[in-house]
């Protein structure tokens, strides 16, 4: 099995598995950021919009919404399970100018063009990031505009980067090369350097790149409780200790203890909501001279 087979492996499988699980989570936490950028009214009715790494399909729903019966949404993503389930929920939600396929976006037709492509966190996991920025663009009509949404530093995510400082505290790491296990790809994080993403983004054609800084709360878990399994399940923390195997699962009381005291401080009376901070990255495919 080649590297990108063992990462789309492991959103077919164990990661789809646990992204269900928080479904409810994962929707209304991520909303946050996209509802930003849909906020600023960059899709107009009767665009054709591509949606990267389109999950549940939640943001190329939106994305149909925005662009009217006129316009056409698209989601891709390297999972067939997620777009059986995005295609189900459109579905159920009687939307007819949405439609869904599985590809690897690293080397796979996108069936462009595209008035836009847009991407929530849906970028940072490509074993080749610099062959998808290309394809991505390939795809783009000329003056084509791409706009992405990745996390920028660890340490501007406590939600997230807490939860791994007190894993890494209890359980031994064991990195993807020295195991057999499937994984996400390079993680939540490889895209949060700007200068090496710009350069990338450059390097593959794009123009007028550009890096907005966005901070919003996310809820983790509508009590502590729901926050630590998060926490355990998905993200940095979870990661070690699936990686870690026997060794993870004998030492998970010790964990759980431990992300109970550090995801307290961020409870509200509303749930666990926990800082969190972004890039919206944009950038043009350039019309020819």
């Amino acid at each position: 099995m080649s590297e990108n087979e063992v990462v789309v492996e492991a959103w077919n499988t164990v990661l789809f598995d646990k992204f269900t699980r928080f479904k409810h989570l994962l929707i209304a936490g991520l909303a946050g950021y996209s509802d930003e950028v849909f906020s600023r009214r960059l899709y107009p009715a009767g665009a054709r919009v591509l949606d990267v790494g389109c999950g549940f399909g939640d943001s190329a729903q939106r994305l149909a919404s925005a662009v009217g019966p006129a316009g056409q949404a698209v989601g891709v993503d390297c999972a067939e399970r997620f777009i059986q389930a995005a295609e189900q929920d459109a579905r159920a939600a009687g939307i007819s100018n949405v439609s869904f396929f599985a590809a690897d976006v690293q080397q796979d037709n996108l069936r462009g063009p595209y008035d836009h492509i847009f991407a929530r966190f849906g970028t940072m996991f490509f074993m080749n990031p610099g062959a998808a920025l290309l394809n991505i663009r390939r795809a783009l009509k000329p003056g084509g505009v791409f706009t992405q949404i990745v996390w920028r530093k660890r340490e501007d995510n406590p939600w997230l980067h807490d939860a791994e400082l007190r894993v890494r505290e209890i359980v031994p790491v064991v990195s993807h090369e020295d195991s057999d296990a499937v994984h996400c790809g390079p993680g939540p994080f490889s895209m949060a350097g700007p200068d090496m993403v710009s350069a990338m983004m450059q390097g593959t054609g794009y123009r007028g790149v550009t890096f907005e800084r966005y901070d919003t709360d996310i809820c983790i878990g509508r009590d502590v409780d729901e926050a630590v399994e998060f926490a355990m399940a998905l993200g940095p923390a979870g990661e070690i200790i699936r990686l870690a195997g026997e060794e993870g699962e004998r030492l998970k009381p010790r964990v759980v203890a431990a992300l109970r005291e550090t995801l307290a401080k961020f409870r509200r009376s509303d749930g666990v909501w926990g800082p969190s901070s972004a890039w919206i990255i944009s950038a043009r495919n350039p019309a020819p001279h």
